[in-house]
């Protein structure tokens, strides 16, 4: 019995190669522990965040070589495997596809991109050994509120949501990789980030079911592999338990009622909405009792795996529950695990098959950046063109934190070329501190705003800084021009409040491509 439970996790780990580069111990094992877990537990996969593209590389193959049964290797590469590992193609968010369809024409054009980004974000996982994408976000975003959705979904509406996502798994399926749609029974309508606190949704069944399931109805239909629980609770489904930890929800919604046969993973249990009021084993017992499949990233591997054990004991959850989830991975791994034996009657031949060779000339090509690029022209918003630089001009920079930002480095085009042009650069942060606005000297000022709902951020809403400055700078006659990088809800905000001939643009994009494509537009006449 252990070594089945143990099958049913999936452990975080970090993607460097080595221990003192790890971010995040409390949550990442050093090496000798992840040795162990997966050498003497079995547990049945691991999670990877953090590191390059060539290091997770090298990383997937350390682990499967370790492991006696091959491995899930997962990572959360919702907008392509170059949002979490540099090197490879990051995307543009999901909400940029929705975005660009305002036509008939331009609607399969969103079509034909979402299923391409599929295509390239499996054919990259691949070529880097990751064998299970954790995309995509089938949420309706139809709150423009909520802090840990935001431009993760794939639009406003059920329909939208429905075909750009199924369109995203159709374009991955031909690859052996796995899909999961998330966050079940729908995360788009909340205010709260299940990161760090359990938000509350308080709509009744049928709003629940003719808004939020839909797209999971489709996913579903369209052979999705995985289907990943919210940390949510709805008292309309289950008044007591968390979606996560409720058998009415995972067992009588998702795999009766919507007859799901695939895996049922977890959201992350160490996410604050089920740590902080479960405790870390009794969590995992809850989860599978409830009907889940995979455990994703518990606190206390080997307790988790104890407690469930105990909890088949004392008959909390009985054996064939366990069984049927084995099978259901069993299943799971031999779609991703590719092998050629003579005696197919065989059944348990990919157990030994070595992993999938390395090949990182798949990473990053041509085709990939272009399907990316098609996708910011074509879901860019630009009104206008900056024609001269002043004296003493600046482009000030507002962004969330910089310290823990990828895409705002010394040679990102939004400080580069701007430097480049004459423009002081100033960047400005939550961690900067605070000066009275007044008291800065009068400069024609590039405002350039980085800003999108984020995980563990906690809010959607522009920062009391972006929101000071940009009426500073108007009231005072010293903005020159605006981009807006990420959130279309922060240019609802400030658009209309715009004074007329000011330049603006906007991009879902916030990678320095999208930077790049924004600046080739309002920069034109000056480059």
């Amino acid at each position: 019995m252990p070594e089945q439970v143990a099958q049913m996790l999936v452990v975080r780990a970090s993607g460097y190669l080595f221990d003192h580069q790890i971010q995040y111990p409390s949550w990442e094992p050093n090496a000798d522990v992840l040795h162990q877990w997966l050498t003497e537990l079995g547990v049945g996969g691991v999670i990877l965040l953090g590191g390059s593209a060539g290091e997770i590389a090298w990383r997937c193959q350390q682990l499967q070589e370790w492991a006696a049964i091959p491995l899930f290797l997962a990572a959360d590469i919702e907008e392509g495997v170059g949002q979490r590992f540099a090197g490879a193609t990051w995307f543009p968010p999901p909400l940029a596809l929705a975005g660009l369809a305002q036509s008939a024409v331009e609607w399969e054009q969103a079509q034909k991109s979402a299923q391409q980004m599929g295509a390239w974000t499996a054919q990259e996982a691949l070529a880097i050994g990751l064998n299970w994408v954790l995309a995509p976000v089938v949420d309706v975003n139809n709150n423009p509120q909520n802090p840990v959705i935001n431009v993760r979904a794939f639009g406003e509406t059920p329909e939208v949501v429905s075909q750009l996502a199924t369109a995203f798994i159709q374009g991955a399926q031909p690859y052996p990789v796995l899909t999961t749609a998330k966050h079940f029974p729908g995360h788009g309508d909340t205010t709260t980030d299940s990161h760090l606190n359990l938000p509350v949704i308080l709509h009744e069944c049928d709003r629940i079911r003719h808004t939020e399931y839909p797209p999971f109805q489709a996913a579903i239909a369209a052979n999705v592999d995985g289907v990943m629980s919210a940390h949510l609770l709805i008292p309309a489904l289950d008044p007591d338990y968390p979606a996560t930890l409720s058998a009415k929800i995972l067992t009588g919604e998702l795999r009766e009622a919507l007859g799901f046969e695939g895996l049922i993973v977890t959201d992350a249990l160490v996410m604050g909405a089920i740590a902080n009021q479960y405790g870390d084993n009794e969590a995992a017992v809850l989860a599978v009792a409830a009907g889940a499949d995979i455990l994703l990233m518990p606190a206390d591997p080997p307790g988790a795996i104890a407690a469930v054990c105990e909890a088949v004991e004392q008959g909390r959850i009985v054996p064939e529950q366990i069984q049927a989830s084995v099978e259901r991975i069993w299943r799971a791994k031999q779609k991703i695990t590719t092998y050629d034996v003579e005696d197919t009657s065989y059944q348990h031949a990919w157990e030994t098959q070595p992993p999938l060779p390395i090949d990182l000339d798949r990473l990053g090509t041509e085709e990939a950046i272009a399907t990316a690029t098609t996708i910011l022209n074509d879901s860019n918003v630009i009104h206008g063109q900056i024609t001269v630089v002043p004296d003493n001009a600046r482009t000030l920079i507002v962004v969330d934190d910089l310290l823990d930002c990828a895409f705002l480095g010394r040679k990102a085009p939004a400080i580069d070329r701007l430097r480049k042009q004459g423009y002081q650069i100033q960047i400005v942060d939550s961690n900067t501190p605070e000066i009275p606005l007044t008291k800065t000297a009068p400069q024609p000022t590039f405002l350039q705003l980085f800003i999108r709902g984020n995980p563990f951020r906690g809010s959607a809403q522009l920062s009391l800084k972006a929101q000071d400055w940009f009426e500073f700078l108007v009231n005072t006659n010293q903005l020159q021009a605006l981009a807006i990088y990420g959130s279309p809800y922060a240019l609802d905000q400030f658009q209309p409040l715009l004074p007329t001939g000011i330049p603006y643009a906007f991009s879902y994009g916030q990678m320095p491509l999208a930077q790049e494509l924004i600046l080739d537009q309002l920069l034109g006449e000056l480059e």
